[in-house]
């Protein structure tokens, strides 16, 4: 039996859904176009902020702090390149 303390669950299953991520097999024209627009190209919380044409506040990027960023990017960019050879 597994003992789980409460540092190590989250831990454990953020590594469950990381390595679930990696294993989706993209092989449908439908469900690759649907993630590509499900996932967005950019970080959509980045802003710049204008008063009168002066820029007041500027919001970075803060998609690189999530801890599935790579393996959301990655899942995005295999169903672009399945789009791309079907398409060939």
């Amino acid at each position: 039996m597994m003992n789980f303390t409460l540092t190590t669950l989250p831990l454990s299953l953020l590594h469950i859904v990381q390595k679930w991520l990696n294993s989706i097999e993209v092989c449908d024209p439908k469900v690759a176009q649907f993630i590509c627009k499900l996932i967005p190209a950019h970080c959509p919380f980045e802003r710049k902020i204008y008063f009168f044409n002066r820029l007041i506040i500027y919001i970075p990027p803060l998609c690189h702090f999530n801890p599935v960023y790579q393996q959301l990017i990655s899942l995005r960019l295999r169903a672009l390149s399945y789009l791309f050879e079907i398409e060939e």
